[in-house]
């Protein structure tokens, strides 16, 4: 028995390490094929912009739809609205729907700055629903059904569009028929209210000014990331698409890979850049992540043996793959540091197995600096400065701090259909430190990380005085992670100092340890 744990152990370290150098030499083959094409993309996007607004008459623009979908968004609400409404567009050629399935007192929010607004002659009405069926993307169909733009402009709560986003991406679309999609990119309203929040910034930029570009430019299938972005109605209501469907927590990623499967093609604007909010709190950045990491793989599920069968090249097969399971990489790394010591204990007494762990350990190296180093790239590429290495030590913390909880999410999107759509509570801040009407429930998972935390604090001390100093800085890297997002994540009422506190709005379907 205890040989055959020893090699269970041995295939677990190995299929986690190989899963992770593969994931982290993706995103090497991305910074790459972001650098060879950006320029001539860019360039070309700024042309047909420009183009379009000096030869196109005022009332020849397409009529355009901006959805913003809403439950219980009192802090934010009005803030997103009047952004919305304040977008310069054609006359009489913009229609706001605001979809708003809120139970609490942002209904009343809503309806007086829509009413505000109406009087000033902006074309904007609120969509309610008697139930909230298939959630955001119930929503969504539901004015979709009611609309009557050419396009369909979508903003989450927490957005704030500039002023031209719509002079800048309408003109995208409307030159391009076979193009169903664009995407803007997501800059930052709080990027400096914490280590956290910095930490958030770079991650996401490295999504936004990295990989979507990468995967655009160099003709793979890539997302709509549910907010600021523009759709072509008739490709959302193409039969061979299906529209918008719940039965997955990331209805936006589901709705991409079916319209590029039906043949349509997406885009993205590294230009076209809406600032947002990003989660102040380790709590609210867990519900977050949670959603999209039981969605991405609910999608994989689901699409996967689809995209297998298409007539696609094998890189771009390969690409759906790595991009649709990317979130996997949480449950590799919990299972990295969980066999951490019982691999040392399968590895006494066998020499040349031993110089396989070393080697084994210099590939998770490799593979762990692929996401600091593409990111604070991309932080460079955005504003010619290195300011991003200051977060990368955040970063590694919140990396292995949320594996437990992401790890999970990815587990129970291989087994669960649909599921409710939590959203991530906001805090209306805009650079500073405020406090919304809303947070997320406590639960238990903290505990849990305290105890990982404890155990890879542990496992480091092992390594540093064995042979294997070298490496024993990953498992520091984990204790600090789990140990701080523990903390973090503590009730405010535990008597040792915890920083969350319980929710002031029930948030369900959510299993009891999650939190």
């Amino acid at each position: 028995m205890s040989a055959l744990f020893h090699w269970l152990v041995l295939v677990i370290f190995i299929v986690a390490t190989v899963a992770l150098a593969v994931y982290g030499l993706h995103l090497y083959v991305l910074l790459y094929l972001f650098l060879r094409k950006r320029g001539e993309n860019r360039s070309r996007q700024t042309t047909t912009i420009e183009a379009y607004r000096k030869s196109t008459p005022e009332d020849r623009w397409p009529i355009v739809t901006s959805q913003i979908p809403l439950y219980n968004e009192a802090s934010v609400a009005e803030r997103v609205i009047r952004a919305v409404a304040g977008m310069d567009y054609a006359a009489g050629r913009h229609e706001i729907q605001v979809l708003d399935d809120s139970d609490d007192v942002t209904v009343e929010r809503v309806d007086q700055v829509v009413r505000t607004l109406a009087r000033r002659g902006v074309d904007i009405k609120v969509v309610r629903r008697e139930t909230r069926e298939g959630y955001k993307a119930g929503a969504l169909a539901h004015g979709l059904a009611q609309a009557r733009g050419e396009f369909v402009a979508v903003f989450d709560a927490d957005f704030v569009p500039p002023e031209d986003f719509l002079r800048r991406a309408v003109p995208l679309l409307a030159v391009e028929p076979h193009l169903a999609c664009l995407q803007g990119r997501w800059a930052h309203l709080n990027r400096d209210d914490s280590w956290m929040t910095r930490a958030q910034a770079l991650g996401i930029d490295g999504h936004f000014a990295i990989e979507q570009g990468a995967r655009a430019w160099n003709g793979l299938m890539l997302n709509f990331n549910g907010t600021a972005g523009v759709w072509r109605r008739s490709a959302i209501e193409d039969p061979a698409v299906g529209g918008w469907s719940g039965d997955t927590l990331t209805e936006d990623l589901d709705l991409s890979y079916r319209a590029q499967l039906a043949g349509w093609k997406l885009d993205y604007c590294l230009d076209l850049a809406c600032p947002a909010e990003l989660p102040g709190d380790i709590l609210a950045l867990k519900s977050q992540q949670r959603r999209w990491a039981t969605g991405s793989i609910q999608t994989a599920c689901k699409l996967l043996p689809r995209i297998w069968r298409a007539p696609l090249g094998f890189g771009e097969k390969l690409e759906a793959t790595l991009h649709l399971t990317h979130y996997s990489v949480s449950l590799w790394m919990l299972l990295l540091a969980l066999v951490a010591r019982p691999v040392v204990f399968a590895m006494t007494g066998h020499p040349l197995l031993g110089h396989w762990f070393w080697s084994m350990w210099l590939v998770v190296l490799v593979a762990s600096l692929a996401p600091p180093l593409t990111y604070a790239f991309a932080r460079y590429s955005l504003d010619g400065r290195w300011g991003g290495l200051a977060a990368i030590p955040g970063m590694f913390v919140l990396g292995c701090g949320l594996c437990l909880s992401n790890g999970l999410a990815v587990l129970r999107g291989l087994k669960l259909r649909g599921g409710e759509f939590v959203r991530t509570p906001k805090s209306g801040s805009l650079g500073g430190r405020a406090r919304g009407l809303y947070r997320t429930a406590t639960g238990r998972m903290w505990a849990l990380e305290f105890a990982l935390g404890l155990y890879a604090l542990f496992c480091f001390v092992v390594y540093y005085l064995d042979i294997h100093r070298g490496f024993s800085f990953f498992l520091l890297i984990y204790a600090v992670g789990f140990l701080v997002t523990a903390y973090l994540s503590m009730p405010a009422d535990f008597g040792i100092g915890g920083r969350s506190s319980a929710t002031e709005t029930p948030v369900a379907d959510r299993p009891a340890l999650e939190a």
